[in-house]
């Protein structure tokens, strides 16, 4: 069995500082835990020209699977913390989970304040093979980021997940690590450190980001924890209230999650996000039959058309039969 992550502040602080004397991109190495062809990482380049390397987290398939979902973390950016949920995936999907640019083992070194730029920087991450199928998933600070991917279009895009949202207003626990960061700025780790500068900038950088939930046309879902307190419940219901998209968002509450709904049981978050996969519509609603029809004897139908007699060109009489068959 798979060794826990490091949880809370304190043991994600203590994982941070042993990382970077060591001189990790993970806390705990996943090659440790899972073999290479359950979970692997790999890397991409940024879009965009940016020259970037991007770090991330994925599930190995020997044939494309139908449906390819596609990660975006939030702040600290670490794809190892969804390590678990990669290897319970079903072997008819499959999942990619990135290390967001200036986080863990991608490029660049510094933070990128810019949610454009890091939508851009990870919109190779949409491309798919023939037939595939992706459902777009932003978590917490990486849900606004997803939101400008998808606004980027892709006709292969079919549903979009906003897991545990953060959209500039923090809750308790979030407002004291901002504060007790930013007091801190100089000892804290890389990672640490570009989360609070990121965070701390994000509101100003928002209104694109609203922009484009109005303007997508596709399905939302807005999944959240009602013992979040990072980035509460309320602020993910005024979303949904407030905004006038051209598809409804759907809003669930998952009851007892706090922010981080991935470190609960991965079947049951893979379960909620099966529930995001658009599904095909019957014709017609349920209950709803279309009346039987008989068709008409095509035979007979000829018959009553055709005199009973007819003459061939050799001027012989034809009889034409119920068949139709002379």
């Amino acid at each position: 069995m798979a060794r826990k992550r490091p949880k809370g502040v304190v043991g994600v602080g203590l994982a941070c500082l042993t990382s970077t004397v060591l001189g990790r991109t993970e806390h705990v190495p996943t090659t440790e835990d899972y073999p290479e062809h359950v979970v692997r990482r790999t890397s991409f380049t940024a879009g965009g020209d940016l020259g970037w390397r991007i770090s991330a987290l994925e599930t190995p398939r020997d044939t494309p699977a139908p449906w390819k979902i596609v990660v975006v973390t939030g702040s600290p950016s670490w794809a190892e913390y969804w390590a678990p949920v990669l290897a319970a995936l079903p072997q008819d999907r499959e999942m990619i989970v990135v290390d967001r640019p200036g986080f863990g083992a991608s490029e660049p070194a510094d933070h990128v304040p810019d949610l454009e730029v890091q939508a851009l920087a990870l919109s190779p991450l949409l491309k798919v093979a023939p037939g595939q199928k992706i459902l777009l998933v932003g978590q917490s600070y990486g849900a606004a980021i997803a939101t400008l991917m998808a606004r980027r279009g892709s006709r292969r895009l079919k549903s979009l997940v906003l897991l545990s949202g953060y959209y500039g207003e923090p809750g308790p626990t979030a407002r004291w690590l901002l504060d007790a960061g930013a007091k801190a700025m100089a000892l804290i780790p890389r990672d640490l450190r570009h989360a609070v500068l990121e965070v701390s900038g994000q509101p100003e950088r928002l209104a694109p980001v609203r922009d484009a939930l109005r303007r997508l046309n596709l399905p939302i879902h807005v999944i959240h924890g009602d013992k979040d307190d990072f980035a509460p419940l309320d602020a993910a219901e005024r979303l949904v209230a407030e905004t006038r998209s051209r598809r409804p968002m759907r809003l669930a509450t998952v009851a007892g999650a706090d922010h981080f709904i991935n470190d609960g049981p991965p079947e049951a978050l893979l379960a909620t996000l099966e529930e995001c996969l658009p599904r095909r519509r019957p014709l017609l609603p349920e209950g709803l039959r279309l009346p039987e029809v008989t068709l008409p004897d095509l035979g007979r139908l000829w018959a009553s058309i055709i005199p009973a007699r007819a003459t061939n060109l050799g001027g012989e009489p034809v009889r034409v039969n119920a068949g139709g068959t002379g």
